[in-house]
């Protein structure tokens, strides 16, 4: 299969399509010359399309990481057959870096003041990882190209100035994930009834929310409220927030089936 064919075959839309060219020419990179190469930072839906342009060229070596084990957005590293796994997570070839920003504690930062000041200064989104922010600190994680330009520019985010310094991913301060784990039970484990039961929606919105592409199944768009949805399945709403259906433990006296869902904060 040419390249134009499998992009034809896997891409959803233009954008999918571009981000899959991009992902093909770094592993024909890697194939040809016997390089790593690796792909911008990817969120989990990029993820998703680039783990299936992998599996239809024929699962070549890669390795994803974020910088840490549970990271939400990643990049894609492609390996020569030469290359150890391992030696992605340290030294030069690494292709992440961190850089911590210490701050006075109390002064109320948040993610998106640090995502507003890394876009002021022309940062794309796919340089940045994880922004990982506590009370006094931000640990930002980044491609190793740009950690010198954010030593030289990054002073401030809103109006709190910034004291910068590179750290080691070994040393990254990472907040405990907020969930909630919710006991329900439903009629079917179609997506709009759990969605509904997720949510603490009607299931007549939740399938108006699914049909609107409100909804990613996967971390996919998916359109159609009859779809089955199976333990370990992850989804997501607009406005909603984010559940995995955990556990499914069977029916109640009544006939309904029991489920546990993960709830994201």
């Amino acid at each position: 299969m040419t390249k134009t064919e499998l992009l034809n075959h896997l891409a959803i839309d233009g954008e999918e399509r571009l981000l899959l060219a991009r992902a093909h020419d770094q592993l024909e990179t890697t194939r040809s010359r016997s390089i790593p190469a690796h792909t911008p930072f990817l969120s989990p839906e990029q993820q998703a399309a680039v783990s299936r342009l992998i599996a239809a060229s024929g699962h070549p070596r890669n390795v994803l990481f974020g910088g840490y084990a549970g990271a939400e957005r990643a990049v894609c590293v492609f390996l020569p057959d030469w290359m150890e796994d391992d030696a992605v997570f340290t030294g030069d070839a690494c292709p992440v870096s961190a850089l911590r920003a210490v701050f006075p504690a109390g002064s109320g930062l948040n993610h998106r003041d640090f995502l507003g000041a890394l876009m002021g200064l022309g940062v794309t989104r796919e340089s940045l990882g994880d922004i990982l922010v506590t009370d006094g600190c931000c640990d930002l994680l980044l491609l190793r190209d740009l950690e010198p330009f954010l030593l030289t520019y990054l002073e401030s985010a809103g109006r709190t100035r910034l004291k910068l310094s590179p750290i080691d991913l070994n040393a990254l301060s990472v907040p405990e994930p907020s969930t909630t784990l919710l006991r329900d039970t439903v009629a079917t484990l179609r997506l709009d009834a759990v969605v509904a039961s997720a949510f603490s929606l009607p299931r007549s919105r939740a399938a108006e929310l699914i049909t609107s592409g409100r909804v990613r199944l996967n971390h996919r768009e998916c359109g159609k409220p009859d779809r089955s949805v199976n333990q370990g399945d992850r989804f997501s709403c607009r406005g909603f927030g984010a559940c995995v259906l955990k556990e499914v433990l069977g029916q109640s006296k009544k006939g309904r089936i029991i489920i546990v869902l993960e709830r994201f904060q």
